[in-house]
């Protein structure tokens, strides 16, 4: 008799105990592969992959790859990132996969499949996906990744100074936009008492007072909340205190830039990450 697999949400909460809040961003654009004197190839995709992730494991919660960065050099670069998602589960680092996947029915069920089930090619711990079909939308993906001890990150209140003008806008019972999606988190997460959920928020560092003014704190109580923004937006730890309130010690700090720059030497990359832990932490 097989035992159920432990939730994404215990196991992420876990992890942020031991290691601190810290997301280690994987996003090798063209301007940073030639900055660490790499092709912008497959090969070089590789070879900074492997580099990032020794040199973080064991200092971040989670590891975030940017799957368009692998894709836009086609099966290749699909085959590198495949790579690195088993790389990462070998090493016992959990991945968030940032592919923002929306859509209904059985394409969902496709999307879902294609990241959440075990024995994929493509298999992350959790993705980030978009609800602004419905979000009933997600209810399948919801359903395979609690059977499965994985994941969602729906999108609430991006970082991107364009977000506001829908996520924002109320629904004609005048209910702002992210505020029913932090209310449809909550309802569909799985959580046990004190645990965190399994079906989280993205919420940008960059936002604001409109987490809380919005109600999303109070509507989500045991989300946990990727936090975009730090280091090269502009936001740092007081941003994530003012931003997050109470709720600060559920927001998952993602940085890249601020990270990767301190590449391509693993050691000054595992201190820089050491040391973005620790200020999180």
């Amino acid at each position: 008799m097989s035992t159920a697999p432990a939730s994404f949400g215990r196991r992420l909460q876990e992890e942020t105990a031991a290691r601190g809040r810290l997301v280690a961003g994987v996003d090798p654009h063209a301007a940073l592969l030639e900055s660490w004197g790499l092709p912008d190839s497959p090969a070089g995709l590789r070879e900074f992959s492997r580099t990032v992730l020794e040199a973080v494991t064991g200092h971040v919660a989670a590891l975030k790859p940017q799957s368009a960065f692998f894709e836009r050099h086609g099966s290749a670069g699909v085959a590198v990132l495949e790579e690195l998602l088993a790389a990462a589960r070998a090493a016992g680092v959990l991945t968030i996969l940032d592919v923002k996947r929306g859509d209904i029915g059985s394409t969902m069920d496709a999307y879902a499949q294609a990241h959440l089930l075990p024995g994929a090619p493509l298999e992350a711990d959790a993705i980030t996906v978009s609800p602004y079909l419905g979000t009933g939308s997600l209810d399948s993906a919801a359903e395979l990744a609690l059977a499965h001890g994985k994941g969602l990150f729906l999108l609430a209140l991006t970082s991107n100074p364009d977000g506001p003008q829908v996520q924002h806008a109320r629904t004609d019972q005048d209910t702002p936009v992210a505020l029913e999606i932090a209310r449809h988190a909550e309802r569909i997460g799985g959580a046990a008492p004190g645990e965190w959920s399994s079906i989280g928020l993205v919420v940008g560092a960059t936002v604001g007072d409109a987490y809380r003014r919005l109600g999303l704190d109070a509507a989500a109580p045991s989300v946990p909340l990727l936090a975009p923004g730090v280091g090269a937006q502009g936001a740092g730890p007081a941003e994530i205190a003012d931003v997050f309130g109470e709720r600060a010690g559920q927001a998952l700090v993602s940085v890249s830039r601020g990270l990767l720059a301190a590449g391509p030497d693993r050691a000054a990359l595992a201190q820089r990450a050491e040391e973005l832990a620790t200020t999180f932490r």
